[in-house]
Order: C-alpha cells, then sequence, then structure tokens
C-alpha cells in the first residue's frame, strides 16, 4: 500500500512501500491516464491510497482515512499540549521574576524577552504611565530600542497605546474582519509585518476598582501575521502582572521618597533645635529653663537668651502663626534677626521695631505673622522692662502675692504698624521673683474629652515645683501637659527664668 498527497498537480509519495525503480510517478486521478488502483480518502482532500493486492479498496481507504484523522487529533492534541505547557512556563518565570526583584526597568526587560518568544512576536515594549506629566513613558523592549522613545501624552488620538491605555481594553491589528482594530497603515507605523496586539495593564485601586498604569505592545509575529484570542487572553494574564509589578515599583519609590524626606526632616529638627540657645549661656547670671517640642518634625516657635551689660539678661519667646517648614523658615529668620537687634538696642521696644523692620517684608510674602515677647531683667535695679507684641501668655510669678499679667504692648509682629510698639515694667526681684512664658500650644492641648490644658493648669503647676530650679519646673510642665494630652496638634515651648 502506498499512500500520496496531491501538490501542485502532482502526487507524492507520503508513505507506504517505494515505487520500483523502474515504475514512474503516478498521475493526480483528475487527470488522464490515471492508475485505477488510485482511491481517494474520505474526508482528506488531495489524499489518494494505493493498494497492490486483493481487498476492498473503499473500504481500506477508510480505514486508512480514519487513521489519519486520529493521528491528525493526536498531533492537534499534542501541539495544544506543548503551547499550554509553554504559557504556563511563561507566567511561572514571570512570577519567579517579579518575585526576586523590585526593580521594574529589570523585571520588563526579562517580561518583554519571554512573552515575545511564547507568541513569536519579534518586537515588543512596556510602556508606564506617569501621572505626574499623564504620559505614557517605555521602561522595556524587545527587538528594539526603546532609550530614544517620545513620552506618549495618553490624550494622544493617533497613538493605538494611548487608545489603549483610555479604553482599558485590549486592541488587535492586522485581523480578518477586525473593524474596531488599529489600522495597520498608520502614518507612524513602521513595522515590518501587520500584526500588533496593545494590551492595557491594570491595577486595582485601594477600592477594588481595576484603574490602567501602562500598556504592553507586541507586534510582528514570525508565523501568521496575526494575533488570536488566544494570545490575547494570554498577553491579558500577563499584564495582570506586569500591573503587580508596576505598583510594587512606584511603592518602593514611594518609601525611598518617605525615607529620604524623613532623613531630611530629622535633620531640619536637629538643625533647628541646634538654633536655640542652650540654657547654660545664662547661668552665670541667672537661673533659666527653657524646652521647645515642635508639632511637625520642624516649627514656628522659639526663644533666645540675650546677655546684656551690667549684668542684665534679654530673654525672648515667640510664635509664628503657623507650624511646619513654612513657620521654620520664618522662624528662622526672626530668630536670628532677634540676635542682633536685642544687643544693641536701648530697650525691648526698640529691639521689637528694629525687629519688625528687618523682617515685615517676608512676613508679607509668607502671610504670617508672629506672636513675641521680649523681656530685660535687671536684677540690680529691681526691674523687669518688657515688650509684648500679642504674646498672650507672659507672667511674673512673685514669691509672695498673684499672678501678674504681662500684658501686650503692641500687636503682633505683621499686623501692626512700626511705631505701634510701645514698652512696659514692673518689678523684678532677686531671689524671689519668677518669669514665665509659654506658647498657646501648651494651653490648647486637649484630653479625650476635649477639655483644653488652660493657663491655670500651666501657672499652678509652676507653683508647685516653683522652689525647683528652671529647668525642672520646664520638665514639670511638659509632664504634666503630656499626662493631660498625648497628642499634640500645635508647637510647644516653655520658658522659666528666676530672678
Amino acid at each position: 500500500m502506498r499512500l500520496w498527497r496531491a501538490s501542485d498537480g502532482a502526487l507524492q509519495l507520503v508513505a507506504g512501500v517505494p515505487l520500483p525503480p523502474d515504475a514512474s510517478t503516478p498521475v493526480v486521478p483528475s487527470q488522464a491516464g490515471a492508475d485505477p488502483r488510485l482511491t481517494a480518502l474520505p474526508g482528506a482532500p488531495d489524499y489518494y491510497c494505493q493498494f497492490d493486492g486483493p481487498g476492498d479498496d473503499a473500504q481500506l481507504a477508510v480505514l486508512v482515512a480514519r487513521l489519519l484523522d486520529s493521528e491528525r487529533e493526536t498531533m492537534q492534541v499534542a501541539a495544544e499540549l506543548t503551547h499550554r505547557y509553554e504559557e504556563i512556563d511563561l507566567l511561572y518565570t514571570i512570577s519567579e521574576v517579579l518575585g526576586r526583584t523590585i526593580d521594574l526597568k529589570e523585571a520588563a526587560n526579562v517580561i518583554v524577552r519571554e512573552v515575545s518568544a511564547v507568541v513569536s512576536a519579534r518586537r515588543s515594549s512596556i510602556l508606564v504611565y506617569d501621572p505626574e506629566t499623564l504620559e505614557l513613558r517605555a521602561v522595556a523592549g524587545w527587538g528594539i530600542d526603546v532609550s530614544d522613545f517620545q513620552p506618549i501624552s495618553v490624550e494622544d488620538q493617533s497613538s493605538v497605546a494611548a487608545r489603549v491605555f483610555r479604553e482599558g481594553r485590549a486592541i488587535r491589528a492586522g485581523v480578518p474582519g477586525e473593524k474596531d482594530g488599529a489600522t495597520s497603515n498608520s502614518a507612524d507605523r513602521s513595522y515590518r509585518g501587520n500584526a500588533f496586539l496593545s494590551v492595557p495593564i491594570v491595577y486595582p485601586d485601594s477600592s477594588g476598582t481595576p484603574r490602567p498604569v501602562g500598556v504592553i505592545n507586541l507586534t510582528d509575529r514570525m508565523e501568521q501575521d496575526a494575533f488570536d484570542e488566544a494570545h490575547v487572553k494570554l498577553v491579558t494574564a500577563v499584564a495582570h502582572l506586569i500591573g503587580a509589578a508596576i505598583e510594587n515599583a512606584r511603592l518602593v519609590v514611594l518609601d525611598q521618597q518617605r525615607q529620604r524626606v524623613r532623613r531630611e526632616l530629622e535633620l531640619a529638627h536637629d538643625l533647628q533645635l541646634r538654633l536655640l540657645p542652650a540654657p547654660a549661656l545664662l547661668e552665670a547670671e541667672v537661673d533659666v529653663g527653657a524646652k521647645f517640642r515642635p508639632a511637625e518634625s520642624v516649627g514656628g516657635d522659639f526663644y533666645q537668651f540675650v546677655r546684656l551689660p551690667a549684668s542684665q539678661v534679654g530673654i525672648m519667646l515667640g510664635d509664628v502663626s503657623s507650624h511646619g517648614f513654612s513657620a521654620a523658615l520664618i522662624m528662622a529668620l526672626v530668630l536670628s534677626a532677634a540676635a542682633i537687634h536685642a544687643v544693641t538696642a536701648e530697650s525691648p521696644e526698640i529691639a521689637l521695631e528694629k525687629l519688625l523692620s528687618s523682617v515685615k517684608s517676608e512676613l508679607a510674602g509668607a502671610e504670617m505673622h508672629v506672636a513675641l515677647f521680649y523681656g530685660v531683667a535687671d536684677g540690680d535695679n529691681g526691674l523687669l522692662r518688657f515688650a509684648n507684641a500679642g504674646h498672650p501668655h507672659a507672667f511674673r510669678l512673685p514669691a509672695n502675692g498673684p499672678v501678674e499679667r504681662l500684658e501686650a504692648t503692641a500687636p503682633p509682629l505683621g499686623l501692626g504698624a512700626d511705631d505701634e510698639i510701645s514698652g512696659g515694667r514692673v518689678s523684678w526681684q532677686r531671689g524671689a521673683d519668677l518669669l514665665l512664658l509659654f506658647s498657646d500650644g501648651i494651653t490648647e492641648a486637649r484630653n479625650v474629652s476635649g477639655e483644653a490644658f488652660g493657663e491655670a493648669r500651666v501657672i499652678d503647676v509652676v507653683r508647685a515645683a516653683g522652689k525647683q530650679p528652671a529647668e525642672d519646673i520646664v520638665n514639670a510642665v511638659f509632664a504634666e501637659v503630656d499626662s493631660f494630652c498625648s497628642a499634640r496638634a500645635d508647637d510647644q515651648t516653655v520658658v522659666v527664668l528666676k530672678a
């Protein structure tokens, strides 16, 4: 028996006993002079059996046709299993790559290479969405150099990738009968073939709703120049894995940025504390304690100590009308200017006038103001001179007698005119009086019931600890505030000066 296949008008021996050396190849049965022993196989066009010997040729042809059909099905199943194995191996490889690296570019380059091999694409690329510029940027390519790729606006109406991103669905080109696909003759196409497959890369947001984060493109198939639905399903599955990789890379970048910001905030915090003078600066003349605790890493509260002639000392506490970085910048400016003007001014009010003249343009530009108390203690002459620019928490606590509030003598710096600053004076008895200054972050600290700490509690704590060193009194105030309220909504500062 011999099995023949008709091709280009001639028969070719597929299987069976070879022809004798002197025999010629039979002609196609549809032609004149065909061998009557050639029998067409049912269901197998262009295939013919030639039987040498007795038997029912028709029945034998049916049997051979069945065997061929069974073999064809077996080969198709084997090919399908091989293809499925390649797909499973691809997904496993990608999962393994994503599991061992957090570098998006490295992972993306492996992914495009492996996907291209499985779907027989000559070229592929991965574009990632940049939410700041609203553009798709190439991060990896296979068979093409993407380093010179220009970013694509997601609103670009001529870009297939942008359209895929906007619509959140795959688009194929070069598919016969594909009415909604991309055209293969676009002006910007430079592909060698017609096939094009673009699939959105999605990742669910916090609510579980899928959101596009990029696009994967595959072009120019090496086999049939078209991608089928199986390719779409496979690349869509891969795109979901890529979406997780993009999100992980984004989170890594955000974490790195947060760590960098955290380090910068720590440095800013340390720098701001270093700007504040140490109480030891005045320990030869007076007993002074001070503590500043910002609501954030940096804040707008500050204090200043100044040594003055004739054994006088200057004490200043200020509160910028905000907190955080903007307030910290104004705080640093005012603090440095205050140190200069306090030393050279003849009185506290003149010091504040000069200070306001130096910083008023910056205050106006930042739309901020500063509540500021500046007092000069003169123990030899028993006098405390001061200028109070809208600072509400300044008190003289005598050893005996009621607490005396040192009232404002001017509006906060930045809210009034230069000539509105005046001064005041009160008795100051060495060894008996105490100057207490604190910011509103102390009084406005609230407990779980919403009750404010208030001035009265501060004064009570200072009265109770009045015989202790100034630093211990300050610490006692902060300890009481912490036991009353653990959260801080504003900067907190306390300064205590014992005559």
